[in-house]
């Protein structure tokens, strides 16, 4: 099951040259970037500086931080005009991470996510629902384009709606569904309450969020599906970095695109494979936005070698964060986002907790903050008003559906230390 069987299989002679002259062309174009060309001069790094691969050890990493620092488009390596497209990521406050693709990077985002359907069999046969986010985030256009690549019948029915969607599985003969696998245990629930079984389906592709062997299990018997783990972030394209084969045990990362790390997320420095650190991806095949030894802050291992699919090293299930990065419903939410968007409101207060549930397996969001004691008037239509208006702009900022709880001034918990304004009270589903 290949869509680029050369691509894929090469020898690790082969790669690891391709690697190191498509490393080199990425430190070429990140020389457009005002950012890169001051860390590199900081470091004493010139092109000459890296002659293999080991060598980009030398170069600085690059943080989230520095992507919000450069907004809107400080990080793009073209002309706005060579930008074809724009994305964003969820930002700490008011500003979101921005990502911006060329023609070129559109098609070969598109061929990532080709590779993996096709490497778990999925073809131009098959009838693809695809029940993620479209817009600014990536999950719903990366699936979309690929499966369209391949040649599949595509129905971008988004979120929402889950019976339209069952209805939608049923009456098209739906054979591959790309959703979170907390939706995906939610629909087959909605599903069974239906009295329907959902007997045309064969496939499901679940990621943006952590899950378990034995979600997967029950998947595979509510759905009658064969489960699928699928990787990827927006700042390194997006969806189709890395994909389960039909093995099923580890990731595969596409090595001829991603040059990959992994490091102890205190020290900075490299683990063995079968460490678990964080996740450092230099991609190889960006135009409009290169990157640099991107810290990804999720949490994995490189896995030995020896998949049967002669694909290379994969990574292992992801299996946390190493910052205070929340995943809700695929969406991605910082605590200092809330923060900002709170600050704003005058008639509350700085206090607030956060509390993330999951209910019917899905997760839930709820908000506690407290009412500044200069509008406390105990006015029941006045924290009715008040209540909707904190509702608003949060959804309006996180782009996420919240429960927000009003509570009298002085009542939640302060803090000597660091705060712990989160309580995630989810199991790893």
């Amino acid at each position: 099951m290949f869509w680029d069987k050369k691509i894929e299989t090469l020898k690790p002679d082969e790669l690891r040259e391709l690697q190191l002259k498509r490393l080199k062309k990425t430190l070429h174009q990140v020389q457009h970037v005002a950012f890169y060309r001051n860390l590199l001069s900081e470091a004493g790094i010139k092109k000459s500086s890296i002659k293999s691969l080991e060598d980009i050890r030398k170069i600085p990493f690059t943080k989230k931080q520095d992507l919000r620092n450069g907004y809107p488009f400080g990080f793009f390596a073209v002309p706005l005009k060579q930008v074809v497209r724009i994305h964003t990521t969820s930002g700490t406050t008011g500003k979101p991470t921005v990502v911006g693709y060329t023609r070129n990077d559109l098609d070969t985002w598109s061929d990532l996510i080709a590779r993996n359907m096709t490497m778990v069999g999925i073809t131009q046969d098959d009838v693809f629902q695809n029940m993620v986010n479209y817009g600014m985030f990536t999950g719903g256009l990366g699936f979309h384009y690929g499966a369209e690549k391949i040649g599949m019948t595509v129905i971008p029915s988004a979120t929402g709606n889950t019976k339209r969607q069952i209805e939608m599985i049923d009456d098209f003969g739906v054979t591959t569904i790309h959703c979170t696998p907390s939706y995906a245990m939610h629909l087959s629930e909605v599903a069974e309450e239906m009295k329907t079984s959902l007997d045309s389906l064969k496939t499901g592709l679940f990621g943006a969020e952590a899950w378990s062997e034995s979600t997967r299990k029950a998947l595979e018997n509510r759905l009658g599906i064969t489960a699928y783990d699928s990787y990827g972030m927006s700042e390194l394209f997006g969806p189709g970095v890395a994909f389960e084969c039909q093995e099923r045990d580890g990731l595969h990362i596409w090595h001829d695109c991603y040059l990959v790390e992994i490091i102890d997320p205190k020290t900075g420095e490299p683990v063995s494979d079968g460490e678990r650190g964080e996740l450092v991806v230099t991609p190889l095949a960006k135009e409009a936005m290169p990157l640099l030894r991107y810290r990804t802050g999720d949490v994995t291992m490189l896995m030995e070698d020896g998949c049967l699919c002669r694909r290379g090293k994969k990574i292992a299930r992801i299996t946390g964060r190493s910052d205070d990065m929340l995943v809700i419903r695929g969406i991605n939410v910082f605590p200092s986002q809330i923060e900002h968007v709170l600050l704003k409101i005058p008639e509350v207060g700085n206090q607030f907790m956060v509390y993330i549930d999951r209910i019917n397996h899905l997760d839930e969001m709820t908000v506690e903050v407290e009412i500044n004691r200069d509008y406390f008037s105990g006015e029941l239509a006045d924290l009715a008003r008040l209540q909707k208006k904190v509702v608003k702009e949060l959804r309006d900022s996180l782009e996420l559906r919240t429960t927000v709880k009003l509570v009298e001034p002085g009542s939640l918990p302060r803090f000597e230390g660091k705060s712990k304004r989160v309580i995630d009270r989810r199991e790893v589903i």
